[in-house]
């Protein structure tokens, strides 16, 4: 008889999820056994606590480790600088979520701890998603997030529109989960393992005669991670989620979720299936023009502005896609073929996955405060808790007159997402377009910039209503408890969090070169 050897496990590496699995399992301990129920501030601080310390645990885990990745459970987790920097923009999302949040949930009757729970729990399999490397380990972390996602959108079960938009989540996430299983099926029997980094080996030193299998997998892959990502054509689950999910949620899932499902699209393509490009660049180009034309065709035409950033979101996943595809060499066509085997002639390009990564951090602040923005619009005007939240364009006339501050936040952080100069977002249009041209896309680059210019059109009409001067807004009473602090009739947890999301839109937008550096480093143990 063989004896049975387990796994060594770095715990230090693995600190993170510890983390956030402990407050889950003590915030739910301490409300059940609490002789009352806890007051909304134990699970807010809980919750801003638990984020900001999952971001100090990446920050010295960053400065100890430096470029080398560390590995544990048998090469099945990796902590690399890619998975570090991701695990920081998590647990800032946790934070300024858990801070919008917090004056928002008597308005849509969820109840704190269980909301707390849900979001420290999602952010467990996003941290799980960032550093996975096998799919089987990537498919709990992704399951992980999402069941959190679709509880956390069901919590406010009084509006109906909650109720809609957890069940469209949760059955056509279902189907993406059930696509992206096949995948590993067929890549298992394609290549004999799950690992990300040992397939990326055999697919390097093993021509296969009979590709189908592969390939089939591939594809199956990427269906799954297209749901994640709300790629076009697996899209349409994604306006209809945003407009019916908690304000705080949809932000949460424009930002982190998509973030971290973007995180594990690009392992699995270039640690994985890095060798066989050839087979995945097209079909990348291909859903990045899609993406990006549908993104910001909707967007123009919608007339609520909750709908429009859900399209605009579908539009920035696009601008990532052009990145990634640039990386993964746009000249794909560039092949050799003779008597070996096939082999694309442009290598992984280390600066266009870096600009995709810039634009992932910087997007997930632009959401988070966009729709941070949103939630405190909706305390002014939808007090009942099971009305329905609605915010057409009409609602946001005159805002500047009103709510001066508010106004000049949410025209920052809009003027941002259409690629303002001076602002984040212009820096990374400029970055991944750049990548594109550098990859010789110049069609992708044309088509990425003309859509630019398309979606600011849907930005700057609500910037110019927000300064009309012959409109007004319309506020309904303000309900709110008198322990909630308010700033200027704002809640202030809510303000706390969209100045955050303003200063580093701003600050990144003026000095971006150290958030560059810091996307540059954290690709060389993804893409040497």
């Amino acid at each position: 008889m063989t004896s049975f050897e387990s796994p060594a496990v770095d715990w230090w590496v693995l600190s993170p999820q510890i983390v956030l699995v402990a407050m889950v399992l003590g915030l739910l301990l301490a409300s059940s056994l609490a002789p009352r129920a806890l007051p909304a501030w134990v699970s807010t601080c809980t919750s801003v606590a638990t984020g900001a310390a999952v971001g100090v645990i990446a920050v010295i885990q960053w400065n100890s480790a430096g470029f080398t990745a560390r590995s544990t459970l048998a090469g099945a987790f990796v902590s690399d600088g890619f998975s570090l920097l991701l695990t920081m923009l998590i647990g800032a999302g946790v934070v300024m979520t858990a801070l919008v949040a917090h004056s928002a949930l008597d308005r849509y009757g969820m109840t704190p701890p269980e909301f707390a729970a849900l979001l420290l729990a999602s952010a467990a399999g996003a941290v799980v998603m960032v550093g996975a490397n096998d799919l089987i380990v990537l498919f709990l972390g992704l399951e992980s997030l999402s069941i959190a996602l679709y509880v956390l959108i069901a919590l406010a079960g009084r509006r109906a529109t909650a109720r809609e938009s957890a069940m469209k989540y949760f059955v056509l996430g279902a189907f993406s989960s059930a696509f992206f299983l096949y995948g590993i099926a067929l890549v298992y029997g394609s290549t004999g393992s799950t690992r990300l980094s040992h397939i990326g080996e055999f697919l390097e030193s093993h021509w296969l005669l009979d590709e189908h299998l592969l390939l089939a997998g591939i594809a199956l892959l990427l269906v799954g991670l297209g749901f994640k990502v709300a790629a076009v054509p697996f899209h349409f689950w994604a306006p209809d989620v945003y407009q019916g999910a908690p304000s705080p949620v949809t932000g949460y899932l424009a930002s982190i979720a998509k973030a971290a499902g973007f995180a594990a699209l690009a392992r699995v393509l270039f640690v994985a299936f890095g060798p066989h490009r050839v087979a995945w660049a097209p079909i990348v180009v291909g859903l990045a023009f899609a993406t990006l034309a549908v993104g910001a065709v909707m967007a123009i035409t919608q007339t609520d502005v909750k709908r429009m950033l859900a399209f605009s979101s579908i539009s920035h996943a696009g601008f990532v896609l052009v990145g990634l595809s640039a990386a993964g060499g746009i000249g794909w066509w560039a092949v050799a073929v003779g008597d070996e085997a096939p082999q694309v002639l442009v290598s992984v390009d280390h600066g266009a996955v870096s600009s995709a990564v810039f634009y992932l951090v910087s997007y997930s602040f632009m959401a988070l405060g966009s729709f941070a923005v949103l939630s405190v619009m909706a305390s002014l005007g939808v007090p009942s808790p099971d009305a329905v939240e609605q915010h057409p364009l009409s609602r946001y006339g005159g805002l500047a007159r009103r709510r001066p501050v508010l106004a000049l936040a949410f025209a920052v952080l809009l003027l941002a997402q259409a690629g303002v100069p001076l602002t984040s977002g212009f820096v990374a249009k400029f970055e991944v377009i750049r990548a594109a041209v550098g990859g010789k896309g110049y069609i992708l680059a044309a088509v990425a910039m003309v859509t630019a210019v398309v979606s600011a059109f849907a930005y700057l009409r609500v910037v110019l209503a927000m300064y009309a001067p012959d409109t007004d807004v319309d506020e309904a009473p303000v309900r709110a408890r008198a322990s909630r602090p308010r700033w200027g009739g704002l809640p202030m947890t809510s303000v706390l969090a969209i100045a955050i999301a303003v200063a580093v839109t701003v600050l990144v937008g003026v000095l971006p070169q150290r958030l560059l550096e810091w996307s540059s480093d954290a690709v060389f143990a993804l893409v040497p």
